[in-house]
């Protein structure tokens, strides 16, 4: 009968009680010489540790949250057949240097395979790389840069032709140059009244479809660039997950499949397609269909009055088309206080065909001169026929889309992917990030996270800890917030007070002639700081940044206030508005406002 070994922890350097983040083998396991038992977690490296030799767990020594130092017993092994005269290799073992890069390691080959896998060390034929990131947008291809500059050997998998995900290359660029387009046309229109006139715009579709393929090349291209500089390996594929440690990845070469140390899961989302609406008719279109600008449509439904639909109304109606907006809730940009809203929906309503409100679209008939809509509203039903009909009600998350059950990793039915501070997974060697991990399904969230996950990997004890992060919608004018928003705070009884400021009294906004905006600070009533930020007006997105850097610094009214600002400028109207709250402005003539300066 075969006697069983104790397997030990092996020299992992200067480690020493090293927690248990991850057990990869249960009692009764047959495992394969090399194969992962363990993984520990310093505050420098993660390290996996691999069985010596090929047989099955006899019983385990340590659990999850133990920590552990060289020479501990980890497991029992009984060896299969033909193994039990070896020693166990693992007690064999050289040191292994935490401090040289894969390039310099002077390991040899087989002293490489039998070693625990660090973060600082090259990929040693236990998998074909340490890391693989599904997805390039910008959390992943920020992961994945992150990795590489810690010295991960990276594998970045993209199903688009070029880097960039949906960001880059079907979203938020492309619309953005879009939207800098329609913004010079309405600037050119409103000039008029400024005494310089120009002439009715010519548009060339081509062109400027041309124009927007460039700007979008022009960052892809960058991203390719710098993956090449780090030594990223890119792969053009869908993948799949086939195990915790494998990956399929569909190319048009064919199936190629990879092994990996750790996964980073950045595979967003995609547009929501409403049910029953007729799809294979042309003529519909999601977000990615509305920015290839077949045509310039005559009359346009938008079915969906958030940010996507609104900001691509505004391209359509500045190109010319006759825009109606179809919207189910009571408000436009649902779930944004109403005050910021009001002054978009006031332009718009002058512009647009029609905004309806509290209306659904329950029926899309395909006829020879259009799209005929059914719009069923609490005043009854009518009939509409357009030339194309946009949906915009949302994305979805591609949790449910990936391979995650081979891989372990748990989903909700929504396909959201939970994860914690680390952005781990239910799976420790798995991470996620961006739109599949919840809301706010935002490129600069992903980024971040990316940043964090990637850090993980290579041992760092990184966390995501944001206290804010900012929304924008581009419309125009724009509407940005972050932090506490009036209907948040008033939904959880949190007390708070505004410094508000209009800006009509700004003398930047006057000269623009765009007075409609808003500046609006929320404080703590007790102790000034900074709870939330809501602007409206030209350029609220960049204005937005600053707000954003208060709160994380806990900057209270006085803080901002006593920050000089440029003069004339819109970022004015956010010190203004701290000192509205204060009570200290001048610019505003507010009697009843009792100054705070100096009350606490």
């Amino acid at each position: 009968m075969t006697d069983s070994k104790q397997i030990v922890v092996p020299d992992i350097g200067e480690f020493s009680d090293v927690p248990v983040i991850e057990l990869l083998v249960a009692v009764g396991d047959r495992v394969d010489k090399e194969q992962s038992l363990l993984t520990l977690e310093s505050d420098k490296a993660t390290i996996e540790v691999p069985a010596p030799f090929a047989g099955t767990i006899e019983s385990i020594a340590i659990a999850l949250g133990d920590t552990i130092s060289e020479g501990d017993v980890i497991v029992h092994m009984i060896p299969d057949q033909g193994e039990q005269d070896s020693e166990p290799e693992a007690q064999q073992q050289p040191e292994v240097s935490r401090d040289a890069s894969r390039s310099e390691s002077t390991s040899s080959p087989d002293s490489a395979a039998t070693s625990p896998i660090t973060s600082e060390t090259q990929a040693d034929g236990t998998h074909d790389c340490e890391v693989i990131v599904l997805g390039s947008g910008p959390g992943g291809y920020t992961a994945a840069f992150r990795a590489a500059d810690l010295g991960l050997d990276v594998v970045l998998v993209e199903r688009y032709p070029e880097l960039g995900g949906v960001c880059l290359n079907v979203g938020c660029i492309p619309s953005k140059a879009l939207l800098h387009t329609a913004e010079v046309i309405d600037m050119a229109r409103a000039s008029a009244q400024h005494g310089v006139s120009f002439g009715k715009p010519v548009i060339d579709l081509p062109a400027l479809r041309e124009f927007k393929t460039k700007v979008v090349g022009q960052l892809t291209q960058g991203l390719a660039g710098m993956a090449k500089q780090r030594g990223v390996r890119v792969i053009q594929g869908s993948g799949q997950f086939t195990g915790p440690h494998q990956m399929s990845i569909d190319t048009e070469q064919g199936q190629q499949s990879l092994s990996f140390g750790k996964a980073i899961i950045a595979a967003g989302s995609q547009a929501i397609k409403l049910g029953g609406f007729p799809w294979d008719d042309a003529r519909m279109m999601d977000s990615t269909d509305a920015l290839d600008l077949t045509d310039i449509p005559e009359k346009l439904l938008v079915i969906g009055g958030g940010i996507i639909g609104l900001e691509m109304a505004t391209v359509y109606h500045a190109l010319g088309s006759s825009v109606t907006v179809c919207e189910m809730m009571d408000q436009i940009m649902p779930g944004t206080d109403k005050d910021l809203v009001r002054p978009l929906l006031k332009r718009i309503k002058s512009r647009y065909e029609r905004i309806l409100l509290k209306t659904r679209v329950s029926q899309i008939e395909p006829e020879e001169t259009g799209l005929k809509a059914t719009l069923e509203s609490d005043s009854g039903t009518e009939e509409e026929c357009f030339d194309r009909v946009l949906v915009s009600i949302g994305r979805s998350p591609n949790g449910d889309k990936i391979g995650c059950e081979a891989a372990g990793v748990a989903f909700s039915e929504r396909g959201f992917i939970d994860v914690d501070s680390q952005q781990r997974t239910n799976v420790s060697h798995i991470f996620a990030i961006g739109d599949i991990v919840g809301q706010p399904m935002l490129a600069h969230k992903a980024t971040h996270e990316g940043k964090v996950a990637a850090e993980v990997c290579a041992g760092q004890k990184s966390h995501f800890d944001a206290r804010v992060i900012p929304s924008v919608a581009y419309t125009d004018p724009e509407i940005a917030w972050a932090g506490l928003t009036e209907i948040q705070a008033k939904a959880d009884g949190i007390d708070y007070e505004t410094g508000v400021f209009p800006w009509a009294a700004s003398g930047r906004a006057i000269g623009n002639a765009r007075t409609e905006g808003v500046t609006k600070l929320l404080f703590d009533p007790e102790t000034d700081r900074l709870l939330g930020a809501g602007i409206v007006g030209p350029h609220a997105g960049d204005l937005i940044a600053e707000c954003v850097l208060a709160i994380e610094m806990g900057c209270d009214a006085a803080d901002i206030g006593l920050s000089i600002h440029p003069h004339p400028t819109l970022s004015e109207t956010v010190a203004m508005a701290a000192e509205a709250f204060e009570g200290t402005i001048t610019d505003l003539y507010l009697p009843n406002k009792q100054s705070r300066a100096g009350s606490l």
